[in-house]
């Protein structure tokens, strides 16, 4: 969903303004939410080396990597710890049970080097403490690298073997068992970018044996458009065996019935663009695919996605065992206060993490 924001998906509860307009904090973020997603950016060159402590260097793949089984992975919520009164992930682990979390952006710094939103390092500061109490409770992450805004590793590297250095020093960093990469923007609006980027996670998968991606894009109602298809039939066409092509079913701009239904229909609509792409049949096409929602009112107004829709998707991704149910976000899962913005509260009437406690069912 995801949608990456600045949030996978932030979401600003100011119609139809994306989350670029919150600086919560008094400073306005490099990667901010907008319409149909998250915001992140990454640097990257490319280059070996070895890690202050030792490690390997960012164009080495990762020791060791080994895939989770779907079922804790496949629940992932987005989380951004950039801004916005983030809650402590310990915590929202305590309270509903799930124990792994998508954390967005990675960014570009300007070059092809990847930091937090294009500002904080990947290692050493509070984004590496977060991650390490999680996993010290027991969990663990996805990275989300892109979103809406911010400036892309896609398009600051300037080909696929310099931009799957940069993922791979993301990888490196955290010894990733999954990697999400949320295209927006001009970065999925470039077909250069977009095969370039397919290409870079084909280099990654084969580097990283066991590796998890997802490729997380914006929807229409009844599937990816014209530019998702493309992107996947690129994917088919390279070879990528990616995980999950995951699509963010808000924003639509327009919808007949739910929120739940229309989420349905898109998920149709992916089905059948991978399938066709790749030669699947429906059960294999199903677990190839998910979904990245969003949790009470979007950045579209008029447009609120319910608990009872999210029910909806889960029954849906229980029928399919699709490949991921993740939403944006885990910030935005609690209700509004006075002077809340979209990016801290859902907008709707709820009890803390409802959106969360349904989502963490989802065994895969």
């Amino acid at each position: 969903m995801h949608p990456a924001a600045p949030p996978r998906r932030l979401v600003a509860v100011l119609a139809g303004l994306s989350c670029l307009l919150l600086p919560l904090l008094g400073h306005l973020p490099k990667a901010s939410a907008a319409e149909n997603g998250y915001g992140a950016r990454t640097d990257s060159t490319g280059a070996t080396a070895t890690t202050a402590n030792g490690g390997p260097g960012p164009g080495s793949p990762a020791p060791g990597i080994r895939a989770a089984g779907p079922g804790a992975m496949a629940a992932a919520p987005y989380e951004y710890l950039g801004w916005g009164n983030p809650q402590k992930p310990t915590d929202v682990m305590a309270a509903t049970g799930v124990k792994w979390f998508t954390l967005a952006f990675v960014l570009s710094d300007g070059t092809c080097n990847p930091k937090w939103d294009g500002d904080r390092p990947l290692t050493g500061g509070s984004d590496q403490r977060a991650i390490d109490s999680i996993r010290a409770a027991g969990g663990d992450i996805v990275v989300s690298v892109g979103g809406w805004s911010g400036d892309k590793l896609g398009e600051k590297c300037t080909s696929a073997t310099a931009l799957a250095g940069a993922y791979q020093k993301v990888i490196n960093a955290y010894r990733l068992k999954a990697l999400d990469i949320d295209i927006e923007d001009t970065e999925f609006a470039r077909a250069t970018v977009r095969q370039r980027v397919v290409d870079a996670l084909k280099i990654v998968k084969n580097a990283n044996p066991g590796i998890v991606t997802y490729v997380t894009m914006g929807t229409t109602p009844t599937g990816p458009d014209a530019t998702g298809k493309d992107l996947i039939e690129r994917g088919a066409a390279a070879g990528l065996d990616n995980d999950g092509w995951v699509v963010m079913p808000f924003d639509f701009g327009g919808h007949s019935g739910t929120m739940g239904a229309a989420t349905v229909g898109a998920l149709d609509g992916l089905k059948a663009a991978v399938k066709s792409a790749y030669g699947y049949d429906d059960a294999t096409a199903h677990r190839h695919i998910g979904v990245s929602s969003m949790n009470g009112k979007t950045d579209e107004p008029g447009e609120t996605v319910t608990t009872t829709d999210f029910r909806t998707i889960l029954g849906y991704a229980r029928q399919h065992h699709i490949a991921r149910f993740a939403f944006w976000s885990v910030n935005r899962d609690r209700t509004c206060g006075s002077g809340s913005d979209g990016d801290t509260c859902s907008g709707v009437s709820q009890s803390p993490y409802d959106f969360t406690k349904i989502v963490v069912q989802y065994k895969g």
